[in-house]
């Protein structure tokens, strides 16, 4: 890496190293700096102070820093000819559209450009991971972005590209039914065997969960942080999420915190073996996998739990139905939901 900022700076240049994170950044710009303590480092994330955000990007456009340590923030904004090395560290935590994003950020103007994607040595990547990165590699032409698309296409699958997992009302089937069904399909045509008991769990309730147009304009962006949401599973990455929003498009509105809490739920119930949460009235229906191993002896502890605010209908499919409080309801659900994954049978735990 050193070796990269000298040969940049060497022919009078300068150095992006982007760096998604912004509690630890002043760390790493420090220790960018005593990699290469000739240089002149500084570093800028979208929650810093406006001015001294402000300050930081005029003195980098003026030349008075060699190397700008940056979360993903810079992947769109001043065009700086200047700039012909960006070395992007943990590049297999970012998506695919993001990395073609941030590696078009160099190599405007007539100098040869270098783009390092970075991971941690003897990190096992995952496949979807090491695929985002092998495309990058092999998609280096100008204009290669609608190649790059449909590798992204190709390597997430048709339906979570359009946020196939994430809450919503679709039109005929809806996109969760039609990609269960599209992928058994192509199981069924590999000759690969087809699992009877997969479930999808559908989350409807009455409120706003979308990326408003005035949040993120850009129609590419949006997309590619809706594929993103729709792949939460965990607060971690819930919250690493936010801090990402925060951090290139500001304070997110209601929708949007709205959809990364049905994103975490409907991770969440799933792993409950929930197939729909559905708001009717004042009233949640939750429905059960018919085939989930359930400890029904748990059950009146968890009814009692509640106080009468949740029943249990043990139908064919069955279901609870829990009566809403005053208080916020994704919360309720959330906290619910965490009750309900205590009642499945050891084995499956």
């Amino acid at each position: 890496m050193r070796e990269a900022i000298l040969r940049e700076l060497g022919r009078g240049g300068q150095v992006y190293y982007v760096y998604n994170r912004v509690a630890n950044m002043d760390i790493i710009a420090g220790e960018v700096q005593k990699l290469v303590p000739e240089a002149i480092v500084a570093y800028a994330h979208g929650q810093m102070n406006e001015r001294e955000l402000e300050r930081t990007m005029f003195a980098f456009v003026n030349g008075e820093i060699d190397v700008l340590v940056s979360t993903t923030i810079v992947e769109t904004g001043l065009d700086i000819p200047n700039v012909n090395t960006i070395i992007i560290d943990e590049a297999d935590k970012l998506g695919l559209s993001q990395l073609y994003q941030l590696r078009g950020r160099v190599g405007r103007s007539n100098r040869t450009a270098y783009a390092f994607l970075m991971y941690k040595r003897d990190k096992m990547l995952k496949e979807v991971a090491e695929k985002r990165l092998a495309a990058i590699k092999e998609f280096t032409e100008l204009g290669s972005g609608f190649k790059i698309s449909m590798r992204d296409l190709e390597i997430r699958g048709a339906g979570n590209l359009l946020g196939a997992r994430q809450h919503g009302h679709m039109e005929a089937v809806g996109y969760d039914l039609y990609c269960k069904m599209l992928n058994e399909a192509v199981k069924r045509l590999k000759g690969e065997k087809v699992e009877n008991d997969e479930f999808e769990t559908n989350i409807d309730l009455k409120m706003d969960a979308f990326i408003p147009a005035d949040y993120i304009p850009n129609e590419f962006q949006k997309l590619d942080v809706y594929k993103r949401i729709a792949e939460i599973e965990t607060e971690p990455e819930r919250d690493d999420m936010v801090d990402e929003l925060i951090d290139r498009f500001g304070e997110p509105p209601q929708s949007v915190c709205n959809l990364l809490e049905i994103a975490l739920l409907k991770a969440k119930a799933h792993e409950a073996y929930i197939t729909a949460i559905v708001e009717k009235a004042d009233q949640i229906r939750i429905t059960m996998f018919p085939q989930a191993k359930v400890a029904t002896d748990k059950i009146p502890d968890l009814l009692a739990a509640y106080q009468g605010k949740l029943r249990f209908v043990p139908e064919t499919t069955p279901y609870f139905v829990y009566q809403q409080s005053e208080e916020p309801l994704l919360r309720q659900l959330s906290e619910l939901v965490n009750e309900m994954q205590k009642i499945k049978e050891e084995e499956n735990e």
